[in-house]
């Protein structure tokens, strides 16, 4: 019944005209916009932890691209190129820079209880961009004078508290006007926002609620984003009116904000501001961006011998390459089974050798463990089932283990085969055999005619 209540109100069209907004006006070029962003940019990743996580990057990513499409054409810009950030740090924030970049807070995600209120903050800031408020301030005398800020913009661009702190010299703390605007600018961000929303897809109403939303999670000191954009005045109230004048185009929801909630709850708590200001916070590593599930084929009856390492034969399926490769050890898989973004890569169906780095104990199964313990270290949701299996391998003492994790790459359930066995310097060798949970039978048969295939000449 909650359903079809709002469906009717997304489709009902009323006769209230929607808001004309007017861009201010601007003495500045759109290619200063894009220059003095893209130099803010910079510096704030310089300065900022980022959460370089693709899952959490590509969700933010796709609400924005869905946004950026929804920008009235009269202040489409081409020269500007709209990106999306998460910032691993507490404090509820986001800004937006002149010429497209877009900054949002783990701790504003973690803040909003719909998709549709995340989707409200960024088409607020979106809207700041479109209608270049920034160097509009600049040009009124409001803010600052964008020709002493060019290029010399720190940590101020993150406003509020930290920004206070990591900014010592005036020009550079001038940068925080950039991203601070007027009552009058923040009104009309608002109601194109809403607008934005209702083109995209999402329920402009989501935007007021993000406000009380904001409020309820800032208690007595408020958010910092709040804080930092001046309330017009009926904020709420002016977001309501205009949005029974809007009608909502299709469905962006993307369904994954429960999945992306819990898995920011999963992670080691944010930074705070001050400890970023006191050079406390460190951006994670970048991690491969998630997509989704795609058909791979099965593993082929039809085996061929290779030589991934130089004292190691084996047999694999015809249908699996080798996909990377270096001085520890290769990958095969088959087509579709491995992905590679930017400086990452992960596989979600195949087969990894490798050889520990330093000498192990003697002891196989302590040896195995550690291994264990370094392979969680890149993949937080790895568990172990603490359960040994004695093995062969080449005529030698093996163990096998089986561990389950969830695939950084499709966010699938995967199990994970590894045996272990020691080599004659005392490193141990290791082969980790992947696949998603619903496969796993039918590749643990090509696991095991591999294992069974392995000559080592070490000795």
């Amino acid at each position: 019944m909650a359903a079809a209540l709002t469906l009717s109100l997304s489709l009902t069209t009323l006769t209230v005209a929607q808001t004309r907004i007017v861009a201010p006006k601007n003495k500045y070029t759109v290619a200063e916009d894009v220059k003095v962003g893209r130099e803010a940019a910079a510096q704030a990743k310089k300065e900022l932890p980022m959460l370089n996580d693709g899952r959490v990057d590509d969700y933010v990513e796709r609400i924005g691209q869905r946004l950026a499409q929804a920008v009235p054409p009269e202040f489409q810009h081409p020269e500007f190129t709209y990106t999306f950030d998460v910032v691993n740090q507490k404090d509820i924030n986001a800004f937006a820079l002149p010429g497209g970049p877009m900054f949002l807070n783990r701790g504003m995600i973690e803040a909003a209880k719909t998709e549709g209120e995340v989707a409200g903050v960024m088409a607020h800031e979106m809207s700041h961009v479109a209608l270049r408020h920034g160097t509009a301030q600049a040009s009124s005398g409001q803010g600052a004078q964008i020709g002493g800020v060019l290029g010399q913009i720190a940590g101020a661009i993150i406003g509020g508290t930290a920004g206070s702190i990591l900014s010592t010299g005036s020009q550079i703390a001038a940068g925080a006007y950039i991203t601070k605007y007027s009552r009058a600018y923040e009104s009309q961000a608002d109601i194109l926002g809403a607008q934005m929303l209702a083109r995209a897809g999402y329920e402009p109403r989501e935007m007021a609620n993000m406000f009380k939303t904001l409020a309820e999670e800032g208690g007595s000191r408020g958010p910092e984003w709040l804080s930092s954009h001046p309330d017009p005045g009926n904020r709420y109230n002016a977001i309501m009116k205009e949005a029974q004048s809007l009608r909502v185009q299709g469905n962006a929801n993307t369904g994954q904000f429960p999945e992306i909630h819990q898995r920011l709850a999963g992670m080691p708590p944010a930074y705070t501001a001050e400890q970023i200001a006191k050079g406390q916070a460190r951006s994670n590593p970048t991690t491969v961006a998630r997509r989704e599930p795609i058909n791979v084929p099965p593993p082929s009856n039809s085996f061929r011998t290779s030589q991934p390492l130089n004292f190691m034969r084996l047999s694999l399926p015809s249908n699996w390459s080798e996909v990377s490769g270096g001085d520890g050890g290769v990958t095969f898989a088959p087509e579709g089974g491995y992905i590679e973004s930017g400086d990452q890569s992960a596989f979600t169906h195949g087969l990894q050798i490798g050889v520990s780095n330093v000498r192990g104990s003697g002891n196989l199964q302590r040896d195995t463990e550690g291994l264990i313990q370094a392979f969680a270290k890149g993949n937080p949701q790895l568990r172990a089932s603490g359960n040994y299996t004695r093995d062969r391998i080449s005529g030698r003492n093996a163990l096998r283990t089986t561990l389950s994790n969830v695939s950084e790459v499709t966010g699938q359930r995967e199990t994970v085969s590894l045996t272990s066995t020691q080599l004659n310097d005392g490193r141990v060798l290791f082969l980790i055999g992947v696949s998603p949970q619903n496969e796993a039978r039918v590749y643990e048969d090509a696991f095991q005619r591999v294992r069974e295939s392995v000559q080592l000449s070490d000795r």
